[in-house]
């Protein structure tokens, strides 16, 4: 069988395999059942899920299967993803479980796991809940009867999300005033539509919102994260200081200036990494991110001495680093930012409230604090090729790039890798000029298409 389990949970189109409703009741039931079995007794297990129409029956569909092997549920109905995790861990449960497809549009789904601590479900248990899915627990004659999930207590969901709201606003912004500031909050029309706007007006803030009328079909839709041109727009409009942009699950957060200018994550670590170095807080001295961070961040950390640990893209090896080597800050250039001594999972509006403290005790502008890092050019080009043989078994290939990356010295980086999806060698190059990454990344190319590019690229 297919692996289910991506980087981050199963993720498709809502009602198609493996998000149907019968096979989302099949993983609640075998969730349920395997926690059971780790734990000695029957687990507690905590379910949110973001503003997607089809959130209210795939959560019902879990939660019946769920129930049917004797799991206790509760439900925080909409509410970020990382509002499950705090949940998770706080109430505490043996797991969260989050229906959402963060960016994606309406028409995706999902499902994200927590374990009791926070951190997304171990590999092992993923394996074992995809078997579950083609095993006997598919095919099982209660399993095909189906179990009527009980409605939601939404005076409990109520106080859950309160409970999260009070976490954020006492804790995260203790001694935070932001009565000086006017903000324009971009909640995509999704999981942070209520919870982003209370916490920052309890916290004082002038705020404008946008995109937080969510109808089930229009959450990202040209809003939040990855539409950030209108968010830029109202900024300027409204003479603000800044403007923040969520996407539908809220894990993430993208900042604009007051000028109207994108901050991106690499952007955002740079001002947390400046933040947490001058309270003595940047434990060991360095940032974790992901191959796909600009050298650009890379450079400007290196003049603080900051030293820029990478790892694979995605969040789940960002943290395994973090907590690997002690470290304090972690991200991604998608504004997936993690702080693991606060939250093992990212969390949007925990970003945007670390990066305000910054913004406070600094008395900068965030316009001010982004300066000293500077964006270099970066191509991206795909090659299509027929088979992934290691690079390192190709020598022109190697010849090549070695030669490249010995002209770009430390002003430039080359990335050679594989799509994990598709039959495509992948060249990244950055460098200081956009002519000189686009002559050497074509040149790249040519080679790795004469040694192993398919026939129909030829």
């Amino acid at each position: 069988m297919k692996k289910l389990f991506g980087t981050d949970g199963i993720r498709g189109e809502a009602g198609k395999f493996p998000l149907d409703a019968a096979t989302v009741h099949v993983i609640g039931r075998s969730l349920a059942t395997r926690l059971a079995e780790r734990k000695g007794g029957a687990p507690n297990i905590v379910v949110g899920r973001d503003t997607r129409e089809s959130g209210g029956w795939m959560e019902a569909a879990l939660i019946a299967g769920a129930r049917e092997a004797g799991a206790e549920i509760e439900s925080a109905g909409v509410i970020t993803t990382p509002g499950v995790a705090f949940l998770t861990r706080t109430l505490p449960a043996d797991a969260g479980v989050v229906i959402s497809a963060s960016h994606n549009p309406f028409q995706d789904n999902g499902i994200k796991v927590f374990e009791a601590s926070g951190r997304k479900l171990d590999d092992a248990m993923e394996r074992l809940i995809e078997s579950d899915i083609q095993g006997p627990i598919k095919n099982s004659e209660s399993t095909s009867r189906g179990v009527e999930a009980k409605p939601d207590d939404s005076d409990r969901s109520e106080g859950l999300r309160k409970q999260y709201i009070n976490y954020l606003t006492q804790e995260i912004g203790r001694a935070l005033s932001l009565v000086n500031l006017k903000i324009v909050v971009d909640c995509a029309n999704g999981a942070a539509s209520e919870i982003a706007p209370a916490v920052l007006r309890r916290l004082g803030a002038k705020l404008i919102t946008i995109n937080n009328t969510p109808d089930g079909r229009n959450i990202n839709l040209n809003a939040g994260s990855l539409h950030i041109e209108s968010l830029q727009e109202r900024v300027v409009a409204e003479s603000s200081d800044l403007g923040v942009a969520f996407d539908g699950d809220a894990d993430r957060a993208l900042f604009v200036d007051g000028a109207g200018k994108f901050v991106d994550g690499d952007a955002t670590l740079w001002v947390l990494a400046n933040y947490l170095k001058a309270r003595g807080e940047l434990a060991g001295d360095k940032v974790v991110a992901t191959v796909m961070s600009n050298i650009g961040l890379e450079i400007a950390l290196r003049s603080q001495d900051i030293n820029l640990v990478r790892t694979d893209v995605g969040d789940k090896y960002v943290l395994e680093e973090l907590l690997r080597s002690g470290g304090a800050l972690g991200g991604e250039q998608s504004g997936h930012i993690i702080f693991p001594k606060v939250s093992l999972a990212g969390d949007g509006i925990i970003t945007t409230l670390m990066l305000l403290n910054a913004i406070v005790e600094k008395q900068d502008s965030l316009g001010e604090l982004t300066q000293g890092i500077q964006r270099y050019p970066q191509v991206l080009v795909n090659v299509r090729v027929r088979e992934k043989r290691p690079f390192e078994e190709l020598p022109s290939v190697q010849r090549l790039a070695s030669e490249i990356q010995q002209t770009l010295g430390d002003r430039g980086r080359l990335l050679l890798r594989y799509s994990g999806t598709e039959p495509l060698a992948r060249v990244m190059i950055e460098g200081p000029t956009e002519a000189e990454v686009n002559q050497s990344a074509q040149r790249l190319a040519v080679v790795i298409q004469k040694e192993i590019g398919a026939a129909s690229d030829s």
